[in-house]
């Protein structure tokens, strides 16, 4: 059994160990994107001066809708209990775009952009630099090639972990040492050896939950395993409520400047007052049309929000939705998303998770110099 293992860790590292250290080391350096994006773009995410109170947001609403064309709607935003920190706005388009305010002056900062080298490092760790899809909406190759990679890595680190088991002639303490003074050679045999076997249940995790974005039939299977449906995103119904939403704010911009009657912000300011107050030491508000997401203090992701929903007339929550109330699916989504980004147990799994990333990187490449080196050592016999 143990030579069966040797070779199919073999046989899979070497066509892809390559893509498999592109992936480890682009995920290792997205772990800390926001701190070094906050970092470096400290300016927007800063408010010049903090006042007693914020402007109402229905009059930031107007003065962030008057900086956007016509084409571009503002569709919700976020909130956070550091009065330091400006409201950022989401926009309509292009995905996942938005733009930060200074609450206090009214100030428009700017629009987030990701840096080029973290867009880069994504488009990497996702699609090998391509895209997502084939222009006839198929999978791209680069999406292909990163799932099969994934699906190699999981293989790659379970033959590993049965080689090392079955190979119990060293006392444990020395098989999971990393000699620094016995030269390159041991030191590179060691950190692959040792090095894996540190890493192996964390890189599982992470190549078991990231999987998920990469096949469907294996997300099916994966959270069926759990009891769950994986529900698609950007379903029809999700779809029509962000045209509703962008249609009413096209609405409240071309109908809604000659009173403040139509204006589809009028009860947010009320709104936010009410679910803050209802939630004291919360992390995060985010407030839509028809809908109020609130992140409560000691939520350790930002997407297990509790759901208030309103009326757009009237401005009176009509429903309370907890996170406990969510399907095991919407669950599961966010526990998958934690696992896999290390963000479960606070700095410490992130940092846990940035290290074994990064030592997963260097994983094919020590043993693509092990490999070699036997190679060469057999031709010389």
């Amino acid at each position: 059994m143990k030579h069966l293992f040797r070779k199919l860790h073999l046989w899979l590292s070497v066509p892809f160990g390559i893509i498999i250290t592109l992936i480890c080391f682009s995920g290792a350096t997205t772990v800390y994107e926001k701190e070094i994006t906050e970092w470096w773009q400290n300016d927007l995410y800063k408010v010049k001066q903090v006042k007693e109170q914020p402007l109402p947001l229905d009059s930031l609403m107007r003065l962030a809708e008057a900086t956007l064309p016509d084409s571009v709607q503002i569709t919700g935003v976020t909130v956070s209990p550091d009065k330091e920190r400006p409201y950022r706005v989401s926009l309509s388009k292009p995905r996942r775009a938005s733009l930060f305010i200074d609450q206090y002056s009214g100030e428009v900062k700017g629009q987030y952009r990701r840096l080029p080298f973290f867009e880069t490092m994504i488009r990497l760790h996702r699609w090998l630099l391509g895209s997502a899809q084939t222009a006839s909406g198929g999978m791209s190759a680069g999406k292909w090639l990163v799932g099969t990679s994934t699906l190699a890595l999981i293989l790659i680190l379970i033959t590993g972990l049965l080689m090392w088991l079955t190979n119990r002639h060293k006392p444990l303490k020395k098989s999971l040492s990393i000699s620094v003074t016995k030269g390159w050679g041991r030191f590179w045999h060691d950190l692959h050896v040792a090095g894996g076997i540190y890493a192996t249940i964390f890189l599982l995790a992470i190549a078991l939950t990231g999987l998920t974005w990469s096949f469907s039939w294996y997300r099916s299977g994966f959270y069926a395993m759990f009891g769950a449906e994986a529900s698609a995103t950007g379903s029809p119904a999700n779809r029509g409520e962000a045209r509703h939403g962008a249609e009413a704010s096209h609405e409240g911009r071309h109908h809604g400047h000659g009173g403040h009657r139509r204006s589809p912000y009028r009860h947010w300011q009320h709104l936010l007052e009410t679910t803050a107050e209802q939630n004291p030491g919360y992390r995060q508000i985010n407030l839509k049309k028809g809908t109020v997401e609130v992140v409560p203090e000691g939520r350790l992701s930002l997407r297990a929000t509790d759901k208030y929903s309103y009326d757009r007339s009237s401005g009176e929550i009509t429903e309370a939705k907890p996170y406990s109330s969510e399907s095991r699916g919407t669950k599961l989504r966010s526990i998958f998303y934690m696992v896999h980004v290390g963000s479960w147990g606070g700095w410490i799994t992130r940092l846990i998770t940035f290290l074994a990333a990064l030592l997963g990187a260097t994983l094919p490449l020590t043993g693509y110099y092990l490999w070699i080196r036997r190679l060469l050592r057999k031709r010389q016999q």
